[in-house]
């Protein structure tokens, strides 16, 4: 029998739903293929007894998709969802001096993306490279991912990727994977993440929030747009956009106050008590996390794309458009300011009294940013720094077109089931050993009725639900 094939879209005007579905039988063979419009989506192909048994089983997959909304189209006559890169510009530093940079590595574009965990650091850029990279300078490993990085954000020990495409990628094992996929109405600007839950800024000044499951909580449009900071913690979200700084209750009910910032907000860091923004007037301004109150003001020469602070605010640091790094004390005294011999930082983070930053020209920086360095810094003494170069072998991990699939579990991997629950499609553990009530956090464009997936390990989170660790595979029975 020829292969036949069915093409479906759903593609709804401000409900954010814009994804394909195509069935294609080829003799005992079905194969399903599935993502956003405009990508090439992921496949699963299954085989069945007979070539009857297949076409029921297409015409059954195809009935419940277009029960759902779904309706035949052509392909590509709908576009791909809306793209904002963001347009920054860099100057030369007018600083005499560079400032304590230890090592640099350069990914070869422009990098928004960056974590710095206990063991590693990683840097996204608008190629869709992602590198993880030693405390030390020692190149791990590289992830090659389909768009360009928004930014990347941790939780617990889970890395995520937010990347142009819409989607938002788990890094946290050798196949990355779109553990959420964001409605095709938000343009990502920022992510943040927190027990789970995404909270996501966009161009037009929405905060959409959506939780472990990729299911979409609640969503706020604030007064301003362009949302380039957004932050979490147990008791408010901070969305940044061009009219300032906004609270929110974790739980959406309401906003909780509201501050007008000296310029657009450009980059957000917090700490226990407050949250710092940096605007394109100039500025870091530190504001309350508990009345939004401005509490102090740390003034630079251009416009501050990036800033980031030593623990409880001893030190602040900011990054402009001149490509130079400032150091302030935690009254809004300048001790110094330096060129970062990089480019413009775009995005930076402190951690064990180092200062990290990605640049406009692509490179991941390391700073001294230790008491001892800073006071060194303001009397012009700095460490000569190293290029670290990128190994000829590096290992490379991409998404899987397709997901893999096999016949028995191998020893001591988890099988999760999809099964319907109170009228929605949830993942549950069939393994022993696990809650069986608990659901999975699970990517959604994976989940189909009755299907079974071998995972590596389980890991239970403090919301009462587990994640994934590991590659995901289809168990076919």
């Amino acid at each position: 029998m020829p292969r036949t094939t069915t093409y479906l879209e759903l593609s709804q005007d401000g409900a954010g739903a814009h994804k394909f579905y195509e069935v294609a039988v080829e003799g005992t063979e079905v194969t399903v293929r599935y993502g956003r419009i405009g990508a090439d989506g992921q496949s699963q192909t299954s085989a069945f007894p007979s070539e009857a048994k297949a076409q029921a089983t297409a015409v059954k997959k195809i009935g419940e998709k277009v029960r759902k909304g779904y309706a035949p189209a052509v392909r590509g006559q709908r576009a791909a969802r809306a793209v904002t890169r963001r347009q920054v510009t860099s100057a030369p530093s007018t600083a005499r001096a560079v400032a304590p940079v230890l090592w640099r590595f350069r990914t070869g574009q422009a990098a928004f993306g960056i974590h710095v965990g206990e063991d590693r650091c990683w840097v996204g850029n608008q190629a869709g490279d992602v590198y993880t990279v030693s405390h030390g300078g020692e190149v791990l490993a590289h992830y090659k991912l389909p768009d360009g990085v928004k930014c990347l954000v941790a939780d617990d020990f889970w890395i995520y990727a937010g990347c142009d495409d819409g989607k938002v990628y788990d890094l946290s094992s050798k196949l990355p994977f779109a553990a959420y996929d964001i409605a095709a109405d938000v343009d990502i600007f920022w992510l943040d993440i927190r027990e789970g839950v995404l909270n996501v800024s966009d161009r037009a000044g929405g905060l959409t929030v959506i939780d472990h499951e990729d299911e979409y909580q609640w969503a706020r449009r604030s007064t301003g747009e362009h949302g380039w900071m957004v932050r979490a913690d147990e008791r408010a979200v901070y969305h940044g956009h061009h009219q300032g700084v906004t609270a929110y209750a974790p739980d959406g009910s309401g906003e909780l106050w509201h501050t007008p910032t000296s310029g657009q907000v450009l980059f957000g860091w917090q700490e226990d008590d407050s949250v710092y923004a940096g605007t394109a007037r100039n500025v870091v301004q530190r504001l309350s996390k508990a009345t939004g109150v401005v509490e102090a003001t740390f003034r630079c020469d251009t416009a501050v794309y990036a800033c980031a602070t030593a623990p409880g605010g001893r030190f602040v640091f900011a990054g402009d458009s001149s490509s130079s790094v400032y150091c302030f004390d935690a009254d809004g005294t300048r001790l110094w300011k330096l060129g970062t011999g990089g480019g413009s930082a775009l995005s930076m983070q402190f951690f064990e009294d180092k200062l990290y930053m990605v640049t406009t020209d692509g490179s991941l920086v390391c700073l001294d940013a230790s008491p001892a360095a800073v006071a060194a810094a303001q009397q012009g003494t700095v460490p000569v720094a190293a290029d670290i170069k990128s190994a000829a072998a590096l290992p490379t991990y991409t998404p899987a077109a397709t997901v893999t699939t096999v016949t028995l579990p191998p020893p001591g991997a988890v099988v999760v089931e999809c099964v319907q629950d109170a009228g929605r499609l949830r993942v549950h553990v069939v393994s022993d050993g696990f809650e069986p009530s608990w659901n999975v956090q699970f990517p959604r464009a994976m989940r189909q009725p009755g299907a079974r997936y071998v995972v590596d390990a389980l890991h239970p989170a403090e919301a009462g639900f587990y994640r994934v660790r590991g590659e995901i595979r289809r168990l076919v029975r």
